[in-house]
């Protein structure tokens, strides 16, 4: 049938859409069952993307809690989970960026650009992997918040809509890292640029209030978009809020939709173009 050829080029009209669209979604599938069985082989990579989350929730939340402060009151572990949870989430894209660089490294990249395979494919199912495993880290960091006391006090329709704000988060900055990925020349290299996003998600509302940081240092970390994600969540699960009286810190729940959009807008086709332009 034209439709399922594999060089959908050869037909016209809606067999030819017909047929990029099918191979862009079989490709798709099949990259992301590579990335997904490689974990399944090696889930020690899963259990070390969480071991930082973790060791801060302990740390934050037992050793230096009693210190913090969240304002309007509130218990600060309570405080503290929806800000690790958008953190980790946050955090992600580093991985996705050395997973695409090492690929690139081992030649898996050009193997990919030599098939006749649809060009997003390698974008496209590199995030929907990602976002698989991300899905499993916020439930193995969710069940880890339970068993130290957090809870969700809204329900569980307004739990899941901020599950599904924290998802929207890591799926915008997958392209982050597939973009960086392809940037970088090196997974050492691309090893270094946490030292670019560790600050990035340290000046947000992760772990203290904006407001309770120096005026301009707060107000670049209300208007993170971590900050924004991490405050929407607080109120979806009725945890203390830590809200400064700034438009965007009262308009989080609008802002923790507009800005995953606003980055996936700017770095999906950039991640699209690199990928195509990359050197055979």
């Amino acid at each position: 049938m034209t439709t399922l050829e594999r060089n959908p080029a050869a037909a016209t009209g809606p067999d030819r859409e017909q047929g990029l669209a099918y191979w862009a979604v079989t490709d798709c599938w099949n990259i992301t069952r590579r990335i997904l069985t490689h974990y399944q082989r090696h889930p020690s990579a899963v259990v070390w993307q969480l071991g930082f989350p973790i060791l801060s929730v302990l740390l934050y939340g037992y050793v230096f809690g009693s210190a913090m402060k969240v304002p309007g009151g509130g218990d600060y572990r309570e405080f503290l989970m929806p800000g690790m949870f958008a953190m980790t989430m946050a955090m992600g894209f580093m991985n996705t960026a050395v997973a695409v660089v090492t690929d690139a490294a081992k030649g898996v990249v050009d193997r990919f650009r030599s098939m006749p395979m649809a060009p997003s494919a390698f974008v496209s199912g590199r995030g929907a992997a990602d976002l698989v495993v991300a899905a499993a880290e916020l439930t193995i960091l969710a069940a880890t918040a339970l068993l130290i006391g957090w809870r969700a006090d809204r329900g569980v329709p307004a739990a899941l809509g901020a599950f599904g704000l924290l998802l929207l988060l890591r799926f915008s900055l997958i392209w982050v890292g597939v973009w960086l990925g392809m940037l970088v020349p090196t997974p050492e290299a691309a090893g270094g640029l946490y030292a670019v996003a560790f600050p990035v998600t340290m000046i947000s509302s992760t772990f203290v209030a904006p407001s309770l940081m120096p005026g301009w240092l707060g107000t670049i970390a209300a208007w993170n978009p971590i900050s924004s994600t991490a405050t929407a969540t607080r109120e979806l699960f009725g945890n203390p809020v830590a809200g400064g009286g700034t438009w965007v810190e009262e308009h989080a729940l609008l802002m923790a939709l507009v800005w995953p959009l606003a980055i996936t807008l700017v770095f999906l086709p950039l991640a699209v173009r690199r990928f195509q332009r990359l050197s055979r």
